[in-house]
């Protein structure tokens, strides 16, 4: 007489391993499908006037759910480590962009990212921001405006792996 274990092998067998292969390569690809449906992650700015890139800004979570990002690269000809956001205004007035936080207070709302606050280090000034990823995550569309977002300019970042 065989054992309930030994029964349950033989039924199960290998079309069970295959499920069971399956159901996991399945869980990995929506996980990763979950982590490029949002902005975390590190991004490729591009210059809305010139179209080349910019700088690499890193966007990260806290633990309130905002998104932040931070300056870690320049990537501009002319970018220098040691360049300071001589044009701000507020606390960030002359210190290095490099590590300055400029996307500040993001929160999820539908499937876009708004109510929170970008600072262009080019002319020191704070506007309202919204985003949200396109292409599969690829992607990010970040507006900044000042009052309602008709009255702004956008920008398409990409994401780096």
């Amino acid at each position: 007489m065989t054992s309930l274990t030994q029964r349950a092998r033989v039924a199960f067998g290998k079309p069970f391993r295959y499920a069971a292969v399956a159901g996991l390569l399945l869980a990995g690809n929506v996980t990763a499908f979950a982590q490029t449906d949002t902005p975390v992650g590190t991004w490729q700015t591009i210059d809305d006037h010139t179209g080349h890139p910019k700088a690499l800004v890193q966007i990260t979570q806290d633990a309130n759910g905002s998104l932040n990002g931070k300056v870690v690269k320049g990537l501009g000809p002319n970018d220098q480590p040691d360049r300071r956001c001589t044009a701000c205004t507020d606390a960030r007035k002359d210190q290095p962009i490099l590590g300055m936080t400029i996307i500040s207070d993001m929160k999820k709302d539908g499937d876009d990212w708004d109510g929170g606050q970008i600072l262009d280090p080019e002319n020191g000034k704070l506007y309202k921001c919204k985003m949200h990823v396109e292409d599969g995550g690829q992607k990010l569309v970040v507006r900044g405006y000042i009052g309602v977002s008709l009255l702004g300019r956008s920008q398409t970042w990409v994401r780096q792996n």
